[in-house]
């Protein structure tokens, strides 16, 4: 095709959007092939209006981070405070229904019992997060506790009269921030040294009152072995659990709490057993 102003043989001619000609590169332009409909070129352009498309989104989980208080080390928000309840509730839940499980021990199915073995398991589960959280915030870090969907599912299911599926796993303190791999395991520390401490107290207790009150030494034995337990699982050096990240930190640490959240369940379980054979 040959340009329209000069006729020079264009194979892929320029279109002129106001007089519909066509022009090779050098003449394309309005101003240099004369172009009749000049005064459109000139005219001043109007904006045209973005088109907004409204899309529907998919259910997603976010995590919103809530401005940390100036005046503050640690701070709860309001959301935070939410999903520990909800998270709570869950945990005394599988609590309640574990408990009446346990085979030859029918004295815990005194009302008084069973609420404070059900308060001491949701405490093992609270302290062990918020001990994360203070720890995580200690350093600066942004750090709230999250239900997660998956894991409050699993926690729910956990409720159901299965003696061998019990998980407890609602949710994790989320944290933000630059963090050392040393500060990563103090933090993931926290939780599972919370816990070998809790157990450590009840146990005295169990050893104090087990010749004098026989109902606190098995409240005390069962507290010692729930807080036993919750520390040697999150111990195990695996995935996301606070073992693995200790474990990354310091071996000997890893290895010294674990082998106490170890001998504290070992020692809290045959406790429980000669409850059982009385």
């Amino acid at each position: 095709m040959k340009c329209q102003k000069c006729e020079k043989e264009v194979f892929l001619p320029f279109r002129c959007p106001y007089c519909g000609g066509y022009f090779c590169s050098e003449h394309r332009l309005p101003e240099n092939h004369e172009c009749p409909q000049i005064e459109l070129a000139r005219a001043p352009k109007r904006e045209a209006k973005p088109i907004i498309l409204q899309k529907q989104k998919p259910y997603e989980y976010t995590i919103t981070y809530s401005p940390r208080p100036p005046s503050k080390i640690f701070w709860f928000s309001q959301r935070e405070l939410k999903h520990l309840t909800l998270g709570a509730l869950l945990v005394m839940g599988v609590g309640l229904s574990y408990i009446p499980q346990i085979p030859g021990l029918s004295v815990l199915m005194r009302p008084e019992i069973l609420l404070s073995l059900a308060i001491i398991f949701t405490l093992a589960f609270l302290l062990h997060e918020i001990a994360h959280k203070l720890s995580a915030q200690r350093y600066g870090l942004w750090a709230e506790f999250r239900l997660t969907l998956f894991g409050a599912l699993i926690t729910l299911l956990s409720m159901l009269p299965f003696p061998f599926f019990k998980i407890i796993s609602p949710g994790a303190v989320m944290i933000a921030g630059t963090i050392t791999r040393k500060e990563v395991g103090k933090t993931a520390l926290a939780g599972p040294l919370t816990n070998i401490t809790l157990s450590t107290i009840f146990t005295t207790v169990a050893i104090g009152a087990s010749a004098t009150i026989e109902i606190i030494a098995l409240i005390a034995v069962f507290g010692a072995w729930i807080n036993a337990i919750i520390a040697l699982f999150n111990l195990i050096p695996f995935g996301m659990l606070d073992g693995f990240k200790i474990f990354l930190w310091n071996k000997t640490i890893w290895a010294l709490a674990f082998t106490a959240s170890l001998v504290l369940t070992i020692v809290s379980y045959n406790s429980i057993l000669k409850f059982m054979m009385l």
